[in-house]
C-alpha cells in the first residue's frame, strides 16, 4: 500500500518536471533561434538492482513489480529551426551545426541568434543582451568612423564596409551537444570541451525561428497534467485504503 503511494508521488515529480520544461518551451516560441529542451523519463530500476550503498537484496514481493519513474538526463533539441527573411544586413542565421560565438562579459558563450546590431562603441554586439560578437581571433568585432552605418555581413561570415573587410564573425561547433549547457538568455556553455571550426551555411539578412511546435507541446502539456492527477487520484485511494486497513480492520477482531 505504502509502496504505490511511493509509486505516485515519484509519478508527481516527474510530470511536475516534464510541465516545468514544457512551459519553458511554451514561453519561448517566439524567442529567435532557441533549441527546445526535450524532458525524458524512463523507468526506475528496482532497488534489487539499483546496488545503493552496496545493498543487493530486495523483496521478492517488490521485485516484481516496476520500480516507478525517474526522470532521466534533459537533452537540448539541435534541429533545424525554419529560417525567416528579414532583408537587415546585420541580421544572420547558420544551416547545419553551429553556433556565434559571443562574450557576456563573463567569458565565451555560444548562441543561434543571428540578430546583431552596432553600439554606440562602434562594437557589433547581439540584439538579445548586447553581448559582443567575437571575431575568429576571439576579440570583439568593432567598426568606427562616418561609414560604419554601411557595414554588411557577407555569406562567407566577413563583415565588410565596401570591399574592406573588418571582421569575420567567429563560427563554431560543438562534437558533443551533451556538453552545452544554457546559462540563460538563449546562451550556451561549452563544458568540458574545445568547440571546433564550423561547416555551417552562413544566410545574410535571415534569422532563425524557435523549434517549439506549440501545438505538439501544448498536447504534451494535457497529458502531463492528466498524468498528474491521476497520480494525485491514486495517492488519495491508497491512502483512502489504508486508513481503512489501520481503523476498520483491528474492529473486527
Amino acid at each position: 500500500m505504502i509502496y504505490g503511494i511511493y509509486q505516485s508521488a515519484a509519478g508527481l515529480m516527474t510530470n511536475q518536471y516534464r510541465q516545468d520544461v514544457l512551459a519553458n518551451n511554451l514561453a519561448n516560441v517566439g524567442t529567435v533561434g532557441f533549441k527546445h529542451d526535450l524532458a525524458v523519463v524512463r523507468e526506475r530500476r528496482i532497488q534489487a538492482h539499483e546496488g545503493l550503498a552496496g545493498l543487493t537484496t530486495g523483496d521478492r514481493l517488490l521485485d516484481g513489480l516496476t520500480g516507478g519513474s525517474l526522470v532521466a538526463p534533459t537533452y537540448t533539441s539541435s534541429e533545424q529551426g525554419t529560417l525567416d527573411e528579414t532583408g537587415r544586413p546585420l541580421d544572420a542565421a547558420l544551416v547545419g551545426d553551429g553556433y556565434f560565438a559571443v562574450h557576456d562579459g563573463q567569458g565565451e558563450r555560444y548562441t543561434r541568434d543571428g540578430r546583431f546590431t552596432l553600439n554606440a562603441n562602434g562594437e557589433l554586439v547581439t540584439v538579445a543582451g548586447g553581448h559582443r560578437v567575437l571575431d575568429v581571433s576571439g576579440g570583439p568585432i568593432t567598426v568606427t568612423g562616418p561609414e560604419a552605418g554601411s557595414a554588411r555581413l557577407h555569406t562567407d561570415g566577413s563583415m565588410r564596409i565596401g570591399d574592406q573587410v573588418v571582421g569575420q564573425l567567429r563560427i563554431v561547433d560543438i562534437q558533443e551537444k551533451n556538453n552545452l549547457r544554457k546559462q540563460g538568455g538563449n546562451l550556451f556553455q561549452a563544458v568540458g570541451q574545445r568547440p571546433t571550426v564550423s561547416q555551417a551555411e552562413l544566410r545574410v539578412g535571415m534569422v532563425e525561428q524557435s523549434t517549439v511546435d506549440p501545438m505538439q507541446a501544448m498536447v504534451a502539456m494535457i497529458e502531463s497534467s492528466r498524468a498528474y492527477q491521476l497520480n494525485a487520484t491514486m495517492i488519495g485511494l491508497a491512502d483512502a485504503t489504508l486508513s481503512r486497513a489501520v481503523n476498520d480492520i483491528p474492529r473486527l477482531r
